[in-house]
């Protein structure tokens, strides 16, 4: 017989496992919905435009900006494309905060006569989840794009006249599939693939997305063991979008993910890269480890209970020496 009348509100015990239920299950149904066999389901982004001079929203100078939060990969990927361009004085960045007693991300002052993100994306017209990165529209006050992927290629090709470096082609064309190749990849297996180990529903499940994390992060090892790049010498937006997942790796993935089968530390070409990127001019100061740490210990992920933020560990591979 099951006894539940001494237990705390919210959990019930079942063949000696401790269950989370109501609460639990409703908070984790609409972070991370997943599918019958327990697989982590990443909604798709739902803002789709573009900078074109023949549209709503043409190139200009200090009329765009982005929305982003520190602690999300998402949105750091769109730092690092501005950093490396050159854009820090054409496009403005807006930084939200994670609310842990909200759920949402917050304005640290009203944006728009709006206080948080989701009551934006509202007045805006947009359903669905209130996520960063958003390029959004000063002068039109909308929303134009909040899909990571395609922000960091309108940010690499549609504001070359106000930027610094112009001659970076974070997507040249000649190397187009071989980035194409690789941001599939990696979106799927490491990118998401972190997720998909923390959030999965299922024992077989976190199986599947831990074996093609691995497995994934074993070849990049063998790649960057004979050239700098994914795409050999240059750098690409593929870099970009790997980069900030693997920043966080062993100080979040590795324990609260259960990403924990080796570390990047583990992996010497892999150490060499991160820190080779983390070198390159303005990367660095998009790079917060606090704050990664306190939103996904503390703020972001029902994970952490006690939101207790660890002390480590140490990153040998992040220094500017």
């Amino acid at each position: 017989m099951t006894k539940t009348a001494s237990l705390p509100p919210g959990l019930l015990i079942r063949t000696g496992k401790w269950v989370w239920t109501t609460l639990w299950q409703r908070m984790m149904a609409q972070m991370a919905p997943s599918n019958e066999g327990g697989d982590y389901q990443r909604p798709p982004s739902q803002c789709r435009g573009e900078l074109s001079a023949n549209g709503p929203h043409p190139p200009a100078d200090q009329r765009y900006g982005l929305m982003v939060g520190m602690g999300c990969p998402w949105a750091h990927r769109t730092l690092i494309a501005r950093a490396l361009k050159g854009l820090e004085d054409a496009v403005a960045v807006v930084v939200v905060e994670p609310s842990p007693d909200e759920g949402c991300w917050v304005f640290p002052t009203p944006f728009q006569n709006c206080r948080t993100l989701p009551e934006l994306y509202r007045q805006a017209g947009i359903g669905g989840r209130a996520t960063v990165p958003v390029l959004w529209d000063f002068d039109a006050k909308a929303i134009v794009n909040n899909d990571s992927g395609e922000i960091i290629q309108i940010l690499n090709q549609s504001l070359n006249e106000f930027a610094t470096n112009p001659d970076l082609d974070l997507y040249p064309a000649a190397l187009k599939t071989e980035i194409d190749t690789w941001n599939e990849r990696i979106y799927a297996s490491v990118n998401n693939g972190v997720y998909r180990c923390g959030f999965a529903q299922t024992q077989a499940a976190y199986d599947r997305a831990c074996g093609e994390l691995f497995d994934t992060l074993d070849a990049i090892e063998q790649t960057l063991s004979t050239q700098p790049y994914l795409c050999g010498e240059a750098l690409t937006l593929a870099d970009v979008r790997l980069f900030p997942t693997l920043f966080r790796f062993d100080a979040v993935y590795y324990s609260l993910f259960k990403c924990n089968r080796r570390r990047i530390q583990d992996y010497p070409a892999l150490c060499r890269y991160v820190q080779a990127l983390y070198q390159q001019p303005g990367v660095a100061a998009t790079c917060d480890l606090a704050a990664v740490k306190r939103d996904y210990y503390g703020n972001l992920f029902p994970l952490n209970p006690g939101g207790i933020i660890p002390a480590g560990p140490e990153l040998p591979y992040l220094s500017l020496g």
